[in-house]
């Protein structure tokens, strides 16, 4: 029998689907304009324009039914460079992970 080591296991493809949107916890700095609207803009200690998030932590701007953007088409500029599946994704969710363990 040939044993595999953890680290040699492949990730589960990260769609969508399977996302678990563990970004949209994270403070989001508006540093450009993309339209964002103004109901999902508060402003963090410092002056500084961020994404609003709610009470529970999330963004204010995701459907928490789908975990999917509302505003997609017109997210921040951070959100859009942060892509499903980079390396950035990854570590977020695997510290997502190790945080319930």
């Amino acid at each position: 029998m040939t044993t595999i080591p953890l680290t040699d296991l492949a990730e589960p493809a990260i769609t969508c689907s399977t996302c678990a949107a563990c970004c949209c916890r994270l403070e989001v700095m508006l540093i450009t304009d993309t339209g964002v609207p103004e109901r999902y803009i508060d402003i963090d200690d410092w002056g500084g324009e961020v994404m609003l998030r709610l009470d529970d932590g999330w963004c204010a701007a995701l459907d928490r039914d789908s975990m999917r953007c509302t505003i997609y088409e017109k997210r921040p500029l951070i959100c859009r460079e942060f892509e499903t599946g980079s390396h950035d994704c990854l570590e977020e969710r695997r510290g997502i992970a190790t945080a319930y363990r």
